[in-house]
């Protein structure tokens, strides 16, 4: 096992009628600023939930925030925070609207161009970012509970990330009461980010720290299992808290500590959804099993623990039981009605892999994957393998 630190400061306050209990941990004298996207959390309940907690503090709105927060929406709401002397945050939303948060806390007090931040990876230590909390409407991202986020940028065509101890929530709400309201679609999303937020942190070389591996393991049993439940047309509130909690402990920092990760099919993925807007589950889902093939020999062993103790592949030899892994994988995402080819997606493929390639090298990442080894060359091959 690696040596390793972690804390993770986020208050969860999980369960049926919860938000109710935000009044008492936002300030009493703050100036609210709750952020929110599209505007589902007013047909849902959510947002008259939040009023009703917060009706004795001074609160302000902005909504708008769109699916793979906008820079351009960003700063549009960056100003009115600084117009209004805004000193506490809200995120009420799914993972989008809490990313977008975390980038408003990183740049509320920041010296320079808020793009900077994302460009250059500028890290937001305790006390330089403002404090915020969120009431979760979708589970996917787990950004509830960690303290990284991504932002997207259309002129340029760049989807980017930053992070840093300073930007954990203060609290998360978590209602699974919420899934109710949520499309099959973005419920399928949210199942298959979290199980390749999993992926991403255990799919690399088998390990001895025994208890991370279990958990992780555990974690993509349990969204196999939830997955028709949480589906069904009857909903069920216990398939609800699970499906909820698996995508928080998916990426709450707790299962990548004392291993090595991955996340090279995040990098590629988020090219994706640059050039074509093509949902960020669906992206991993098209670049996860060409990535698990073309890097076959250094992900075997994994791939047939993944196989054996995941789904219960015990006969063959090392590298079929790795091979039947990938395909249990994409049958998993298939059993979702998720594709997982780039030309199931858009007939305007061709050229994408040598934009990956293009725009690795640019930024320099000339080593990705668990390795540091992968590179913009390896990037472009993987990517042709999912057309």
């Amino acid at each position: 096992m690696l040596n390793f630190e972690f804390k993770n400061p986020t208050k969860i306050l999980f369960g049926k009628g919860e938000i109710a209990k935000i009044s008492k941990e936002v300030p009493e004298n703050a100036k609210v600023l709750m952020i929110y996207g599209g505007g589902s959390i007013k047909n849902n309940g959510v947002y008259d939930q939040v009023k009703e907690a917060l009706k004795d503090h001074q609160i302000y709105e902005f909504g708008g925030v769109p699916a793979n927060p906008e820079y351009e929406v960003l700063i549009d709401a960056l100003n009115f925070i600084k117009e209004k002397e805004i000193d506490f945050l809200l995120a009420v939303g799914g993972g989008s609207v809490i990313d977008g948060t975390k980038f408003l806390s990183a740049a509320a007090n920041y010296n320079g161009e808020p793009w900077e931040i994302l460009t250059k990876s500028v890290r937001t230590y305790e006390g330089e970012g403002l404090p915020f909390g969120t009431v979760l409407t979708l589970p996917a991202t787990g950004s509830e509970m960690n303290s990284g986020y991504v932002i997207s940028r259309r002129e340029t065509n760049e989807k980017l990330s930053s992070g840093g101890p300073g930007l954990f929530p203060q609290f998360s709400v978590l209602d699974p009461e919420v899934v109710k309201s949520i499309p099959p679609r973005q419920i399928v999303n949210g199942l298959t980010d979290a199980y390749t937020h999993v992926l991403e942190q255990y799919m690399t070389a088998p390990s001895s720290a025994d208890l991370q591996e279990r958990i992780a393991e555990s974690i993509l049993i349990s969204l196999q299992e939830t997955a028709p439940k949480v589906l069904s047309d009857d909903f069920s509130y216990e398939a609800a808290g699970n499906f909820m909690w698996c995508c928080t402990m998916a990426l709450n920092g707790l299962i990548q500590k004392g291993v090595i990760t991955d996340w090279a099919v995040h990098a590629m993925g988020h090219e994706l959804t640059a050039y074509f807007g093509i949902d960020h589950a669906r992206t991993l889902a098209i670049i996860a099993p060409s990535h698990y093939r073309y890097n076959f020999e250094a992900k075997k062993g994994k791939l047939a623990q993944y196989a054996e103790r995941v789904w219960g592949i015990k006969e063959g030899t090392l590298e079929e039981r790795a091979e039947a892994g990938i395909k249990k994988l994409e049958a998993f995402f298939h059993s979702l009605h998720i594709q997982t080819r780039l030309s199931e997606y858009t007939e305007d493929f061709e050229g994408t892999a040598e934009r990956v390639e293009k725009a690795f090298t640019e930024r320099n990442w000339t080593g990705l994957g668990e390795y540091r080894k992968l590179t913009p060359q390896d990037a472009r091959k993987i990517v042709e393998m999912s057309y």
